[in-house]
């Protein structure tokens, strides 16, 4: 029997397919080790440095700056189908495709071509923003402060994700006069040190775990007020976790379509001989693809949102319109979203009976993956959000803080 690949639908633009050529050999080659990596727990710094090699990181710089320019609706399609792949990944990546957003948003010309070149060189952004404990919500301990007549960073972090495997880490902190900045800093600088010690049962080689920073030196250029961010930026890292959600259903159900194909085993009560030609099994499989097919239909919807933002430039009220429904259009999509993936990755296991628990199959990787993304960020709180805007006309939120109130 011949391999079927799924049926997902067209790319985002027509220039899609042209686009994601230069990547999926790449995504191959990090798909062909995910399942051992994931039973070893070994990190995936090499796939990261294959992806940086082949220009991934820079995809959104644009072609006027030696990138490729991507829409965004393109850059989650590439990032969709890297989840595929690895889902672990594309969450790592998530913190340095925000901060290139940031950059591109940014009007400080010279911030703009010092990490446009950066970004071509492969360099990654990782992320320290949370913090654990006694943190107080909407406030930092973490300070960036001056010492010895220069600038110094000091604190911890948690929820570092990818920053184990960046070569800059974006750091929420707050200044001498107690203001929110954003401190990038050299992942290799004197002070920084970052360790996998998270244990979600999820996601488990993000490298989503504690960063410390003791007097790291800070030049003034890498310190920028915590209120330029760019206008979409929470609706943007969500969208960043849909992608990698349909990136799982996606893989979970390839991964059914071909063990049910391969299956040679039966059941007394089945209704075939074989799984591949028994209704109730293939009913199963038609359904899990049904699900991911979904789960993308509505994420790329939710990825044209996020473009009308960027096409507005940033400022003025047609722009903050836009960024209120991109934030809407995500809230809306979170809840969805989340659970046909769930379902899908549950679903498959009907399929395949008690062989498909084996760990050396790891399909359990793809429920426990999906639950773990779709715990962020709580997607309880987003119909709430929604309710109250179609019907009161509150404005979502556009920071999304965790800590003691």
């Amino acid at each position: 029997m011949t391999e079927q690949s799924g049926v997902w639908g067209a790319g985002p633009t027509r220039d899609y397919e042209k686009l994601a050529a230069r990547f999926r050999p790449v995504f191959r080659r990090i798909r062909d080790g995910a399942v051992q990596r994931e039973i070893d727990r070994t990190l995936p710094f090499e796939q990261i440095r294959w992806l940086k090699e082949a220009g991934f990181g820079a995809v959104r710089v644009p072609r006027d700056h030696g990138g490729s320019g991507t829409t965004l609706p393109e850059l989650f399609a590439l990032l969709t189908e890297l989840a595929e792949a690895d889902s672990n990944i594309a969450q790592a990546l998530r913190a340095h495709f925000a901060y290139v957003e940031d950059v591109l948003n940014s009007k400080d010309d010279a911030r703009r071509d010092r990490w446009f070149k950066r970004f071509r060189k492969g360099d990654i952004v990782g992320s320290a923003w949370t913090e654990v404990g006694e943190a107080k919500m909407a406030a930092f301990s973490t300070l960036v402060s001056a010492k010895s007549g220069r600038l110094v960073l000091n604190g911890a972090k948690y929820y570092t994700t990818g920053s184990i495997f960046a070569d800059w880490v974006d750091v929420g902190a707050v200044n001498d006069a107690n203001e929110t900045v954003s401190v990038v800093v050299s992942a290799t600088a004197p002070g920084v040190d970052i360790i996998d010690d998270w244990d979600g049962f999820g996601q488990r080689l993000t490298g989503s775990g504690t960063a410390t920073f003791t007097d790291v030196p800070v030049e003034p250029e890498q310190v920028v007020a915590g209120e330029e961010r760019f206008g979409y930026s929470a609706a943007f890292v969500q969208q960043v976790h849909l992608a990698t959600l349909v990136g799982i259903a996606r893989a979970a159900s390839a991964d059914a379509a071909k063990a049910v194909a391969e299956r040679r085993r039966t059941y007394s009560h089945a209704a075939a001989t074989r799984s591949s030609e028994d209704p109730q099994v293939l009913q199963v499989i038609g359904h899990v693809h049904s699900l991911s097919y979904a789960a993308g239909a509505v994420a790329l919807k939710a990825a044209e949102a996020l473009q009308r933002s960027f096409d507005h430039g940033g400022a003025g009220d047609a722009a903050d319109a836009a960024n209120v429904a991109a934030e809407i259009e995500i809230a809306q999509a979170q809840t969805v979203v989340s659970a046909l993936t769930l379902e899908a990755t549950a679903a498959l296991f009907d399929a395949l009976g008690a062989s498909a628990t084996s760990r050396s199959k790891s399909f359990d990787r793809y429920w426990r993956n999906a639950r773990t993304i779709a715990s962020h960020n709580p997607r309880i709180y987003k119909d709430r959000i929604v309710g109250d805007y179609v019907v009161n006309g509150t404005p979502p939120p556009f920071q999304w803080r965790i800590g003691q109130a």
